[in-house]
């Protein structure tokens, strides 16, 4: 007979790996941690705070957002990027920023008006500490569903309970005051229906009391807004400066830094594309100039980073992560 000696030490380490038993004699395996990724990301811009906050994510035709590219060479860009051809994913960057004793966010996010992906904005403000209660002012840049559906709660109320809303003048007498006509979005019919009734449903719990600016105004100290027209009637860029510190916000200037960045293709829904074009290339142009740091609401989260001058137009380069 072959014996077998087992030392106290292999002992106990034989039973810090084994899996625990219960009476019955059945394994007991505990569930891993769920663990998502981060939809908060932090940095300064000089002494103000500022925080990236997604509210999730939308997706559409590649088309939509490069009008005017040859559907051969679309395709062909998208692959290489390894990107799908038949969806393009776009993030919904928002931003908020705490500056003067004042929580200020920076675009409301889409809530659940362009799909179920969005929406995610109220559980990332949880992450850092905040309830909606807690902003005291939402600028937005244009009057899209995408920009502005979180405006609305649940019940129908003002998801933001304290906040001051800021929006375009000129978006506000496009969008709510009249009935827009749409026939531009290159879309279905239905889909311009329903982009219509979600924008007016959006702003009902804070029509009251907008406070409607026009691009070129400050804000507040620290954020100013800067004409950036043709995408909507009176969409605006904002400049967010502290010190010798600035980060621009391009809105809808661009959706996706592969298509129209790198690529100088036309979105479809700029409402006078001639007029967005002049805006894109002054506002980039200045990015460039000024070595801005630049965060795309729609861009791969968290959105952040730099434009180069190239002999085809401009090229996108991703900020390095700060932890």
């Amino acid at each position: 007979m072959v014996s077998f000696v087992i030392s106290r030490r292999r002992l106990m380490l034989a039973a810090a790996v084994a899996p625990t038993a219960n009476i019955s004699g059945a394994t007991c395996a505990k569930a891993p941690p769920v663990v998502r990724n981060s939809g908060a990301y932090r940095f300064h811009v000089g002494d103000i705070q500022a925080t990236v906050l997604s509210d999730g994510l939308i997706s559409g035709p590649p088309s939509v957002y490069a009008s005017d590219a040859p559907e051969a060479e679309l395709h062909e860009v998208l692959r290489r990027a390894f990107l799908p051809t038949d969806a393009l994913t776009l993030n919904l960057n928002t931003l908020l920023i705490e500056t003067g004793g004042r929580r200020i966010l920076l675009e409301a996010g889409a809530g659940q008006t362009m799909g179920p992906n969005g929406g995610r904005l109220f559980a990332n403000l949880q992450t850092i500490g905040l309830r909606p209660e807690d902003i005291d002012a939402v600028v937005i840049s244009h009057t899209h569903p995408d920009h502005i559906g979180n405006l609305r709660n649940a019940d129908g109320g003002k998801a933001f309970p304290r906040a001051t809303v800021y929006m375009p003048e000129a978006d506000w007498a496009f969008f709510i005051r009249g009935e827009p006509d749409l026939s531009y979005l290159p879309v279905s019919a239905d889909f311009r229906q329903r982009f219509a009734a979600a924008i007016k449903r959006s702003v009902e719990p804070v029509a009251a009391d907008v406070e409607l600016y026009r691009a070129g105004a400050e804000i507040v100290p620290g954020l100013a807004t800067l004409p950036a027209l043709g995408h909507t009637p009176g969409m605006a860029a904002f400049l967010v400066h502290s010190g010798s510190d600035q980060l621009l916000l391009t809105a809808d200037l661009a959706y996706h830094p592969v298509v129209n960045v790198d690529r100088p293709w036309r979105p479809g829904p700029d409402r006078d594309k001639d007029t967005a074009l002049q805006s894109r290339r002054r506002i980039f142009d200045r990015a460039v100039a000024d070595k801005l740091l630049v965060l795309g609401f729609h861009y791969p989260f968290p959105g952040l980073g730099r434009m180069l001058k190239t002999e085809a137009g401009y090229a996108w380069v991703p900020a390095n992560r700060q932890f």
